[in-house]
């Protein structure tokens, strides 16, 4: 388990054993869109309060299993930014489509991390039911569909659709917004005709993605996953030069 993946598992189970003992804190905290300019705290405090065990236990399952491998992806800074601004946006749609419902739960924030990790690896599959193996990329279009429609007719009571589709939302404007803001983008702009001999990338499969800085550590991942997929010749002569600054230096082979 990851850094971020366990203080929030821990924040939100904690939190969720105050709710039992002092119930009265769950109204005081829950997102009410219709006074959240008089109360904007609770457009963070909700995401960490939830309506029952079977509510806490699903949410916290998807972060379980979802939020290791984002987090190993992309930092845990950039995680504690997704998952924030994934539950954010969930508020704030909620604002527009559900203004009069007062909502509490992580499940816009779970599935902003859902959204990430059907990005990363969109044909990894999952069992529905523990018995339907589904590939990440359709579960993720099916709830959006299915949420969609659901919010549009209200079939489905109880259930903040809007703010599952602001968390989807969120997720996917942080990420293109993290993809544009990517550190090896400015290296490889002053890069005129990088040339990389093989030979310097010997060792690519012993790159510590672990000790890369989380600007780089997305597309530093982005080349191995290429690497295994096609082969090193697919690279481009920027990916080449790119990769060849995270090579242990004592597996680079001297040039004749």
């Amino acid at each position: 388990m990851t850094p971020w993946v366990i203080r929030l598992l821990f924040a939100n189970i904690g939190a969720y054993f105050v709710q039992l003992t002092m119930p009265a804190l769950t109204d005081q905290f829950a997102f009410v869109p219709a006074l959240a300019f008089r109360e904007p705290w609770t457009i963070v405090t909700y995401m960490f309060l939830h309506g029952g065990t079977s509510h806490i236990l699903f949410n916290m399952l998807g972060l379980y299993f979802f939020g290791p491998r984002v987090e190993a992806r992309i930092g845990g800074t950039r995680f504690a930014q997704l998952y924030f601004v994934s539950g954010i946006f969930g508020a704030l749609l909620s604002m527009v489509f559900a203004f009069e419902s007062p909502m509490i739960g992580a499940s816009g924030a779970i599935l902003g991390v859902t959204f990430a990790y059907a990005r990363f690896w969109p044909r990894d599959k999952v069992l529905i039911w523990g018995i339907i193996p589904v590939e990440v990329r359709w579960l993720v279009v099916f709830y959006i569909v299915y949420s969609v429609y659901s919010g549009m007719n209200g079939s489905r009571s109880g259930v903040a659709d809007f703010a599952h589709l602001g968390g989807l939302l969120g997720a996917f404007l942080f990420l293109l917004w993290a993809d544009l803001a990517r550190g090896d983008r400015k290296f490889r702009a002053a890069v005129t005709s990088p040339k990389v001999p093989a030979e310097q990338l010997a060792g690519w499969n012993r790159v510590d993605v672990s000790r890369v800085h989380e600007l780089n550590r997305d597309e530093v991942n982005r080349i191995l996953d290429k690497i295994n997929a096609t082969g090193i010749g697919s690279l481009t002569p920027q990916e080449k030069l790119f990769l060849s600054n995270f090579v242990p230096m004592d597996d680079r082979k001297p040039m004749a």
